[in-house]
């Protein structure tokens, strides 16, 4: 699944079908090359808030379902979680595009492509995320 596939979908609860927001970003840990937290924009206009991967039931076309007793989770917060515009660098400080997408495995998070206006990016080299750009192994 892409994030761009995935983002503005309903994030509901599971037992009660509680819509409690919508999917705006993702909190990636680079090194681990997986997802982290998604972040959703409350209904409404209410704040936006934090789902732990861990706390996800599903992800589908048609929504993200989430366990209904999901705890409050301030999770990360700040541009850290913003990953697409962000720029590309390898560990040697070569440009490698700008983040246009990601690839993700839906029942793991786990990222398996980072797409940029340069090509493709195997989730497996990916490295730190950082306040300025999202750092790759070079090739």
């Amino acid at each position: 699944m892409t994030f761009s596939e995935a983002r503005g979908l309903p994030v509901v609860t599971l037992g009660e079908a509680r819509e409690i927001g919508a999917l705006t970003s993702l909190a990636l840990d680079a090194a681990a090359g997986r997802i982290t937290h998604l972040r959703v924009a409350g209904p409404r206009g209410r704040k936006e808030t934090a789902v732990a991967w861990k706390a996800l039931h599903a992800v589908g076309p048609d929504a993200v379902l989430v366990e209904s007793d999901v705890p409050p989770d301030p999770g990360p917060s700040g541009p850290r979680h913003q990953v697409l515009g962000r720029r590309v660098l390898s560990e040697e400080g070569d440009e490698r595009g700008t983040v246009q997408d990601l690839v993700f495995d839906p029942s793991t998070g786990r990222i398996e492509t980072v797409v940029t206006t340069l090509g493709e990016v195997a989730g497996d080299r990916l490295l730190g995320l950082g306040d300025h750009a999202l750092v790759v192994r070079a090739d």
